[in-house]
């Protein structure tokens, strides 16, 4: 295939690349950002499938990305606007404040039925047994609850941003292109030079 790397890079330096870009984080901003404003879908489509992205991203692994493919088929969004929402906002460096912030979200709105005493003491061992049963109620309920109001008023946010940026980009590209066209044209169609309108 062109332009691929002679020496493929191993398992280390993929997961290192994926936590810490090789180049900056604006340059990846950048690049994410190009890449969804290409999408070919309508403003609504894209916004609407950045939005279920970042909304999925707050719910525990396992969980984003069939409620990001759900809510796209529910609003009518791009599943591939979804799928770059979700890695963009939702990626190895954020998850433990989004996960955090459900985690507390959803004790405050639980505060009656939660435990006086917060998590369990033995939450590594519950992790490693992968008990379900016992992860629900200290652990996962409340992170399914709380994360409902944060990707909700996250997600808001980011189709209201996507929209814009779609509809910016767009009129700027129908202007370049309406200018190429006319620059053409006359190009293609010079005008009568003084000489030959005075014969």
């Amino acid at each position: 295939m062109l332009f691929r790397r002679r020496k493929p890079d191993g398992l280390f330096e993929r997961v290192r690349t994926y936590l810490w870009p090789r180049r900056s984080f604006s340059r990846s901003l950048q690049y994410f950002s190009k890449r969804i404003l290409r999408l070919k879908a309508t403003p609504h489509a894209v916004a609407a499938g950045v939005a279920a992205g970042v909304f999925a991203s707050f719910f525990p692994v396992g969980f984003h990305f069939i409620i990001a493919a759900i809510l796209c088929w529910v609003i009518a969004g791009n599943l591939v606007a979804a799928a770059l929402g979700a890695v963009f906002f939702g990626n190895p460096l954020t998850f433990p404040l989004l996960w955090g912030a459900s985690w507390e979200t959803g004790k405050l709105i639980l505060h009656d039925r939660l435990p006086a005493h917060g998590p369990p003491a033995h939450l590594g061992e519950m992790l490693h047994n992968l008990s379900f049963a016992q992860l629900w109620k200290p652990i996962l309920e409340p992170m399914l609850i709380g994360a409902v109001p944060l990707g909700l008023v996250f997600g808001l946010l980011f189709y209201a941003i996507t929209r814009w940026g779609m509809n910016a980009f767009r009129e700027q590209r129908r202007k370049r292109l309406a200018e190429r066209a006319l620059r053409h044209a006359q190009s293609s169609h010079p005008s009568p030079s003084i000489g030959s309108t005075a014969r």
